[in-house]
């Protein structure tokens, strides 16, 4: 019985060490990604803010996501709030782009590369969804927001807690997109505004950052909640569906069976979507080749 409990002892003793030495190991993967630099070369963008559209601006800022996470006079809100994970605060937009730092061409950095004036990424910021903007929608986003009103109000800053740590060292929690998205310089042009699946691909990236660049969803946004929706036309996605059921979805949050969306899908802001835009992305969908929900 000693002898037995002295193993135990020991076992424990080696579980611990372990543990601590995942932590450890999450901590100094995490701070290294932290510090790393990237440069981006994208060309000015001073002929795309000459003809910037505010009304474009506003309509992308509206249902691109951006209201949704920095609120819709940009002053930054509370998001997600997982013990020991991460807290995620989006950043008082109002205050950066009065900071000298964020030029336009900062601005689009942050957008689409997901990196600070200094080079060091962003956290949490779904830039790949961003990573593909042509200059005139990036520009006339940036306009935009140098329109919004000061707030002054400090909503806090982005947290990474341990587990958060452990998560990013395990692969599981992407908190840096920088890490994943493309920083060749090259120009990006945006199809022309027809409901047609070219147009609605490059509609559609907003979307990848939830239900992945397969679209096949499977991941998990927030412990506790359900993984994102298979939106390819499988069986498990969206094979019975029609335009017209999409299109009510997305207008109004019930799915065709009657059940209403989870809160974590953003659909409030997608609902202001042009009829245009929201075809176009149906019309994409249907393209794409049916795949099973994954184990992410």
């Amino acid at each position: 019985m000693r002898r037995l409990a002295k193993w135990i002892g020991l076992g424990l003793v080696v579980v611990l060490v372990a543990v601590a030495g995942l932590f450890v190991a999450g901590y100094v993967a995490s701070e290294r990604a932290m510090a790393k630099t990237w440069i981006v070369q994208d060309p000015p963008l001073r002929e795309a803010i000459a003809t910037a559209s505010l009304e474009h601006g506003r309509h992308l800022y509206a249902t691109r996501g951006c209201a949704d996470c920095h609120g819709a006079d940009g002053a930054g809100r509370l998001l997600v709030d997982a013990p020991n994970v991460v807290r995620v605060v989006p950043a008082n937009l109002t205050r950066a782009v009065r900071d000298p730092a964020y030029d336009d061409d900062a601005l689009a950095a942050a957008i689409r590369h997901g990196v600070r004036p200094d080079g060091t990424a962003l956290v949490i910021m779904p830039t790949g969804d961003y990573a593909g903007f042509d200059d005139h929608d990036v520009a006339s986003i940036i306009a935009y927001l140098r329109t919004l009103p000061a707030v002054e109000s400090d909503p806090g800053r982005t947290q990474v807690r341990p587990l958060g740590r452990v998560l990013y060292l395990l692969g599981k929690l992407p908190l840096f997109p920088a890490e994943n998205v493309d920083h060749t310089p090259r120009p990006r042009r945006s199809p022309p505004a027809v409901a047609n699946a070219a147009y609605g691909r490059y509609v559609a990236q907003v979307c990848t950052g939830c239900h992945g660049s397969d679209f096949a969803g499977g991941y998990v946004l927030e412990p506790g909640t359900p993984p994102s929706a298979n939106l390819t036309p499988h069986a498990m996605g969206l094979a019975q569906w029609t335009e017209t059921d999409f299109l009510h979805l997305m207008r109004t949050g019930q799915r065709p069976d009657g059940r209403h969306l989870h809160r974590m899908m953003p659909w409030k802001a997608y609902s202001q979507m042009q009829d245009v835009e929201l075809r176009a992305i149906w019309a994409y969908l249907d393209t794409l080749p049916p795949l099973p929900n994954p184990k992410r």
